[in-house]
């Protein structure tokens, strides 16, 4: 019996011997490392920044019981700051809210129509001084591209004025208009924190009738008051936000 047993130790040594030498020859597998996890661009979050551009503007003059007093259409450059925060939904679509404020130093001068203020020389002068405006924003980003439309309510500050030949003839109104602003850009995410924007905005300015808009008689050869100034403004501008959160 003790030789049957060892006899048939014996030959399962013999069978398994050859499988653990092949066990221990076999190189032991590799195992690649899993892909690393890319990071998603979101345009969530909030920002600030700057701009610069160029602005032209057309500004009209008239009046209730004078009539039309005449229009110009000056140019010129424009830079300012803007602020805001977007949402940016799986689905793509990105909607947001931005205050901006640029300053500018646009000035206009209309010869005045009527005969009598030809014939004193009278012209109309209006400074832009600034633009502001708060916009709701909405658009579609394929990954750290936006393109988007805005729209919203807008402010404008200047001064208006009357001239004689060059000489002021009437103190000068601080007169701030109100309207709307509608626009079209693109923006493109170079950093996960540092974004550029390109866009054309058009703004629309109501008729503003300030009472103490005054030229007299005696000093212009005509006497005016609640004088109406319409402003319409083309502003294609480009700026660099840094970009923050999600939060």
């Amino acid at each position: 019996m003790r030789t049957i047993l060892l006899s048939g130790a014996a030959v399962i040594a013999l069978l398994g011997g050859p499988s653990n030498a092949a066990d221990l020859t076999r190189p032991a597998p590799i195992y690649a490392p899993p892909p690393p996890l890319v990071a998603v661009f979101t345009w969530t979050g909030c920002y600030i920044g700057g701009n610069g551009g160029g602005i032209w503007a057309r500004t009209h003059w008239g009046d209730t019981i004078l009539g039309d007093f005449g229009g110009d259409t000056p140019s010129g450059a424009l830079g300012g700051v803007q602020a805001g925060c977007n949402y940016h939904a799986p689905s793509g679509f990105v909607v947001g809210i931005q205050g901006d404020y640029d300053w500018t130093s646009l000035n206009s001068s209309v010869a005045n129509i009527l005969p009598l203020a030809v014939a004193v020389g009278l012209t109309d002068q209006t400074q832009i001084k600034s633009l502001a405006s708060v916009i709701g924003r909405v658009g579609q980003a394929w990954d750290r591209l936006l393109v988007y439309v805005k729209a919203g309510g807008a402010w404008l500050r200047g001064n208006d004025g009357f001239q004689t030949f060059a000489t002021p003839v009437a103190p000068s109104v601080s007169l701030t208009q109100t309207g709307y602003t509608v626009g079209v850009g693109g923006e493109y995410a170079f950093l996960s924190w540092l974004t550029g924007f390109v866009e054309y905005d058009y703004y629309n300015f109501s008729n503003s009738n300030p009472s103490t808009l005054v030229c007299t008689a005696v000093v212009c050869g005509i006497a005016t008051t609640g004088v109406a100034v319409r402003t319409d403004i083309n502003v294609v501008k480009a700026g660099l936000n840094l970009k923050f959160g999600p939060f």
